[in-house]
């Protein structure tokens, strides 16, 4: 199965695709939607969406997996990062995959075992994850990646519980 993670931001996006093959993950493609700081937040949502499509266009994932809405101190900050996870949540729903979202807290426990690691530690755990040790991932696509690996974590348990939103 074909999975692919997103970690929506309003400057970047990370995205990141894994295939689940049995009970091993095999990294396929990861990356950075970099939008134009100097743009309006309309015109880099629309960036945001048309790269987005490309992305799937291309690798044809048969499910997307989004982290799921977090409280902010920052009311703004959390308005437009919810601009750009709304774009995402779309384009995923635009093409018919089903949707799966996980909390911070879900994806540090299933990829580090404890819920308030730190971003270095869940980055490690991907590389170590998806056999590449020697690749330094930028953050946002080590998200995205972490939040890949948390689905595949739960397709087993899907069958009794359905996470779809």
């Amino acid at each position: 199965m074909l999975i692919i993670g997103i970690d929506p931001g309003s400057r970047k996006t990370g995205y990141g695709i894994i295939q689940k093959d049995g009970n091993r993950n095999v990294y396929v493609k990861s990356g950075c939607i970099h939008l134009t700081e100097s743009a309006s937040l309309a015109d880099r949502l629309v960036m945001l969406d048309q790269q987005l499509d490309e992305v799937l266009q291309e690798f044809q994932p048969e499910c997307g997996s989004i982290e799921s809405i977090f409280f902010s101190k920052n009311a703004k900050s959390a308005l437009i990062l919810g601009h750009a996870r709304g774009v995402a949540l779309l384009k995923l729903a635009t093409h018919h995959l089903p949707v799966f979202e996980y909390s911070p807290l879900e994806v540090k426990q299933t990829l580090v075992g404890v819920g308030r690691a730190s971003k270095d530690q869940v980055q490690h755990m991907v590389q170590i994850l998806l056999n590449k040790k020697q690749t330094q991932f930028h953050e946002d696509e080590s998200d995205a990646l972490a939040i890949a690996i948390t689905h595949s974590h739960f397709i087993p348990h899907l069958r009794r519980h359905d996470r779809t939103h």
